[in-house]
């Protein structure tokens, strides 16, 4: 399989790449800043798996079309919609330039991109695409107005896309997990802490985690395992899902 996968620099874009490299399939990890997946890639060859790095900016259509066809005519059998960023503030001091930025790297991004891969899944018959949702697809919190907006969009677009590709063996799933342990959250811990005037140990037990049930932050491990199976044939029927993967978050 020859699998896509933004923000691969770091977090769970370079996790959900390493664990398909680690599999045996033949990885692209995208990033803005080039360095991090050239480095990142690299040392997966040194492993002896298949990675390669391009670097790609979500936000911009000839970028999207550069990196598609590097990949040349075989193309993308799975692509992973992962490239993310965070701005913590209340809405009146949130800056509309920020608000565009995230909503452009998180939703129209991910549309972007599945419009440039779409084609050739058709064209071969068979196509996969996940989205990297969040547990803030699904509900919200104070202070993030910005991502949960783009998450939440990111489901409507999912379903829309799942219904628009449902005459072919191409499925359009997003998974919403919890907070996973990366730069990204460890970033959120320092600013939620900020912003409300309390120590990082408490942001992560009383704000992060004390929603969840199992009390316990999500790992790559779990979320690589479902992408897996999301890629499968055995998946073939399931589309348009947001799949929580949230320590029971939700089922309260």
């Amino acid at each position: 399989m020859r699998v896509l996968v933004t923000g691969a620099g770091s977090g769970i874009g370079l996790g959900l790449a390493a664990h398909f490299a680690e599999h045996g399939h033949a990885v692209w990890l995208t990033d803005l800043a080039r360095g991090d997946v050239d480095q990142a890639a690299a040392q997966l060859r040194t492993q002896g798996r298949t990675a390669h790095a391009v670097e790609l900016d979500v936000t911009c259509a000839d970028s999207i079309r550069v990196a598609v066809e590097a990949l040349g005519d075989a193309g993308v059998d799975l692509l992973i919609n992962n490239a993310g960023l965070q701005h913590v503030a209340p809405l009146e001091e949130f800056p509309p330039e920020r608000w565009a930025m995230l909503v452009a790297v998180m939703l129209t991004g991910p549309a972007l991109l599945s419009r440039a891969v779409l084609p050739g899944m058709r064209r071969r018959g068979y196509g996969r695409i996940v989205n990297v949702g969040s547990i803030h697809s699904l509900v919200a919190s104070p202070y993030k107005s910005a991502y949960v907006a783009a998450k939440h969009g990111l489901v409507g677009l999912t379903k829309t896309l799942a219904v628009e590709s449902a005459d072919v063996d191409v499925t359009v799933n997003t998974i919403c997990p919890a907070y996973v342990r990366t730069p990204l959250v460890d970033a959120q811990i320092a600013a939620q802490a900020e912003t409300h005037g309390i120590a990082e140990a408490q942001v992560i037990d009383e704000i992060m985690l004390k929603p969840m049930p199992k009390h316990a932050f999500v790992g790559i491990d779990e979320l690589g395992a479902l992408v897996e199976f999301l890629a499968s044939d055995a998946a073939r029927n399931i589309t348009g899902q947001a799949i929580a993967v949230d320590g029971g978050w939700t089922a309260q």
